[in-house]
């Protein structure tokens, strides 16, 4: 497993644990995990945006920590704010990543998520131009979600 899965798989544990906000000391994450603390800024950043569903704080200084919130959206809401954040295109792992989440949340059943993965995957684009794969991507995407709103 790839360190920035353990840390990811760490950071959500905690979410889990204290029902939905996790605060870490970047330093001392990384100490324990055996990583370097850039590494955490990474999974951080890359794992953990608002169009994942989270909100991230952070407060610099000797007592600095970074807080991670989970945000409680209703489905239909959930569903808006992503529809509105994809912009004009969109590449494979980020739509993965994003119908990941939703069928982590309970917003969209596996079955949903697995025919949007299918539809998504790159696969489907092999007759498409490769400059216009993403651009026809993010148009589905948006399109499929309000299907389920």
């Amino acid at each position: 497993m790839r360190m920035s899965d353990v840390v990811a798989n760490y950071i959500l544990h905690m979410l889990d644990e204290m029902n939905g906000i996790a605060e870490i000391q970047r330093n001392e994450l990384a100490g324990s995990l055996g990583c370097v603390p850039s590494q955490i800024n990474y999974v951080i950043t890359s794992r953990f945006t608002p169009e994942q569903g989270y909100l991230v704080e952070s407060r610099r200084g000797g007592g600095g920590y970074i807080r991670i919130t989970r945000l409680q959206l209703d489905k239909s809401p959930a569903l808006m704010h992503l529809i509105h954040s994809v912009g004009d295109e969109l590449d494979s792992a980020t739509a993965v990543t994003m119908l990941k989440n939703l069928q982590q949340r309970g917003i969209l059943s596996q079955g949903i998520v697995r025919l949007m993965t299918t539809a998504l995957s790159d696969k489907s684009y092999r007759g498409v131009p490769p400059q216009a794969r993403d651009s026809l991507r993010a148009s589905l995407f948006k399109n499929m979600l309000l299907t389920q709103l």
